[in-house]
């Protein structure tokens, strides 16, 4: 029993230092891909990053995690979500600019993104 214990409380320790250097990959293989082509999902996601609609799991995550992740440029995002990230700027900027901007607004307000890249 107390191995048992002792097990548990490295492995909540292992996963409290894993998670504060790297956010979860959890939502890796989500399709950022199908998202990004079907106007109508993209929109419902970005409604819910504007605190207009409702989210998904991944919204929330996505929702919860953006303000660190824009704050260290991505520091703690794993190689896909990295990529991913960076698919989902090109696409909002070049198609949907207004919902970029207000995105911007809400989850940069102090402009150190798009100082950083020169937005």
């Amino acid at each position: 029993m107390k191995f048992t214990l002792v097990l548990c409380v490295l492995a909540c320790a292992l996963a409290i230092a894993h998670g504060a250097t790297q956010y979860t990959s959890k939502f890796d293989g989500f399709d950022v891909d199908m998202v990004l082509a079907n106007k109508r999902i993209l929109q419902n996601y970005i409604k819910c990053l504007n605190d207009k609609g409702p989210c998904t799991n991944e919204g929330r995550e996505l929702k919860k995690l953006l303000p660190d992740a824009l704050a260290s440029d991505c520091s703690k995002c794993t190689e896909v979500q990295k990529k991913n990230s960076q698919k989902v700027v090109e696409h909002l900027r070049k198609n949907t600019p207004a919902d970029f901007d207000n995105l911007l607004k809400k989850y940069d307000p102090k402009g150190a993104y798009r100082a950083k890249h020169g937005l």
